[in-house]
């Protein structure tokens, strides 16, 4: 079953979509506390819908197994409120935090068995909340770390208000942060259970930087054969479905 999400962050409306399992479709029985789920973060520019539909199809992959989810779009993505200009981490940390409560107290999941996945940037993101929301579990999907966007400055220099890049606005406060963050270190306070899963030919974010947080996080990383860093075929991306499914359900 699916259905519309709708929660407030500092006064403005975030959009999602929830994934619930259903038994008699499934032949999976719902479970007394309810079912286990997952809170999905979308990446840098992306929405709850990821590109060629991963995230939806990822959402129905896992509810045919008995996995909810919720999917989202950050504060100033996809058709929640807010604009591009005023997104930063630290604010899509608060996105985060808010969903995760959000999801945690449906009637239909186990509270005790909420998880989350974080792709690109949204991993960057999942790493920096995992210590207070403290999730079941953790995946990271092709993780981003900070460097990556320190490169947009132009000549070094932060622009004075709004940055251009191909057409997105991009806020001052969200390079001025860029320097600040230390994901990895904030990964190493997380004490459950990690996994990393990248693409073995990712050249937006290489695999190095998932081999970093997997050693931050004291886990695995999972390398997808030919994946690139939007898992651009079927063959990588039915790996990436079932060996990420396979570590949400304790596999």
């Amino acid at each position: 079953m699916e259905t519309f999400a709708s929660f407030r962050v500092g006064g403005q409306r975030v959009y999602g979509m929830v994934h619930l399992p259903e038994p008699d479709l499934s032949g999976i029985a719902k479970p007394a506390h309810g079912f286990p789920g997952v809170v999905i973060l979308h990446g840098y520019t992306g929405n709850r819908g990821g590109d060629h539909r991963l995230l939806p199809l990822l959402s129905r992959y896992l509810s045919d197994r008995g996995i909810a989810s919720l999917r989202f779009d950050f504060r100033g993505s996809g058709e929640s409120e807010g604009d591009f200009s005023e997104m930063t981490v630290s604010r899509e940390v608060k996105d985060a935090t808010a969903a995760f409560a959000y999801f945690k107290d449906l009637p239909e999941i186990d509270p005790e068995r909420v998880m989350l996945l974080g792709f690109s940037m949204g991993g960057l993101v999942a790493a920096l909340a995992s210590p207070t929301l403290r999730p079941h579990r953790l995946a990271l999907w092709a993780p981003a770390l900070p460097e990556l966007w320190l490169k947009m400055l132009p000549g070094g220099f932060v622009p004075p208000a709004i940055f251009d890049q191909g057409g997105w606005p991009v806020g001052r406060e969200f390079l001025l942060e860029m320097p600040r963050l230390n994901p990895l270190k904030t990964a190493e306070q997380y004490q459950g259970e990690a996994r990393v899963f990248h693409g073995d030919a990712d050249t937006s974010v290489p695999i190095e930087m998932g081999v970093k947080y997997a050693e931050a996080l004291g886990c695995d990383v999972i390398a997808i054969p030919g994946g690139t860093h939007t898992f651009e075929s079927l063959e990588s991306t039915e790996v990436l479905y079932r060996v990420t499914g396979e570590f949400l359900l304790g596999k």
